[in-house]
């Protein structure tokens, strides 16, 4: 770190707003590590742009000490484009929970990953619809009971990763709220990486969903359960690292590593770029009720869509185009319409 880095510390990037999560809630630790993350790297306040939708998340804007807007339902990640394409130097985050950003907010989420716009996605996912207390979210595994499921939510959820990957985003990455080390290492990455870069935020909600991640958190049941993906490492977790994952043709399975040797177990590399085995390896696990994977899936260069923008204006510059609104009208094809001649 750098003494210009230094200048910063956690307490500057908080507000003078009460932070009004409930007492456990996992935005708290999520909200500390930006806080930190952000003071180490000694981004100047007001370069920084926090925006987010509704939802329990998405009071965020509030408790940073940098510029933010707190926008409707959904609508974040256009927002945001507005802002990166507007002043290219900002630093841009959209904060948005499962609700909020892969239901009423889906086509702006997948299209902001498709045209790769300069902006970070943080996506915190409890798996319920916490801020209206308790309804089943577009992630709730098939079956929850709920205030708006009293007999058990019917139909399949997202899995976020699947989709931003379907979605050809550039980096696609996960996390749990209780692991700082992780969070804070795939927000310097998100940070770094030149496109849209998303995060999934597995998120405690311990009011309407306490018990969703303990296959991830619990002190017995984590060692069983974390699959930690690392570039050019095969693929194994388990206590003893006794199990890894194998690609075949039906996609990701999980194996014992001792009937099949190390060597046949997939190597994870996440800048490669068609995305199909990361997109396996998202497909192991639809919720994490079992073994999960967390890290970096994929890390891919892609055009951004202000370079291809700015290109675009560069090319027009040097090539004008039709010199009226009538011309561009008639540029691609026009037809008439004669009127039926009068017999």
């Amino acid at each position: 770190m750098t003494d210009e880095a230094k200048r910063y510390t956690r307490a500057d990037f908080q507000s003078d707003q009460e932070v009004r999560w409930c007492p456990g809630c996992g935005d708290y630790a999520v909200l500390a590590a930006m806080q930190t993350f952000l003071a180490d790297l000694g981004l100047d306040r007001e370069k920084v742009v926090f925006v987010s939708g509704i939802g329990c998340s998405s009071r965020f804007p509030y408790y940073m000490n940098t510029y933010g807007f707190h926008g409707i339902h959904g609508r974040a990640p256009a927002v945001a484009a507005g802002i990166a394409l507007a002043n290219p130097e900002l630093s841009v985050w959209v904060v948005t929970g499962d609700g909020d950003a892969l239901s009423i907010g889906g086509n702006h989420f997948i299209h902001a990953m498709r045209r790769n716009l300069n902006l970070k996605i943080l996506l915190f996912n409890n798996q319920i619809y916490g801020l209206t207390k308790g309804q089943f979210s577009p992630t709730s595994e098939p079956g929850k009971r709920t205030k708006s499921s009293p007999t058990g939510s019917i139909g399949a959820p997202f899995n976020p990763i699947s989709l931003a990957l379907g979605a050809e985003a550039g980096f696609v990455a996960r996390t749990v709220d209780t692991d700082r080390a992780l969070t804070m290492e795939l927000l310097r990455r998100a940070h770094q990486y030149r496109g849209t870069a998303l995060i999934e935020i597995y998120q405690k909600c311990n009011v309407f969903n306490e018990q969703a991640f303990l296959a991830l958190t619990g002190k017995d049941q984590r060692l069983e359960n974390r699959i930690n993906l690392r570039h050019g490492k095969p693929v194994v977790f388990g206590r003893n690292e006794e199990k890894g994952v194998v690609l075949l043709s039906r996609g990701a399975r999980i194996v014992d590593v001792a009937e099949i040797g190390l060597d046949a177990v997939h190597v994870h590399d996440e800048h490669a770029g068609d995305p199909s085995a990361a997109f396996a390896l998202s497909r192991l696990s639809h919720s994490p009720q079992g073994p999960t994977p967390l890290g970096v899936f994929r890390d891919v260069i892609r055009p951004t869509y202000e370079d291809e923008l700015q290109r675009q204006l560069r090319d027009a510059q040097e090539r004008p185009g039709p010199a009226s609104l009538g011309e561009l009208i008639r540029q691609t094809g026009t037809w008439t319409v004669a009127e039926e001649a009068s017999g």
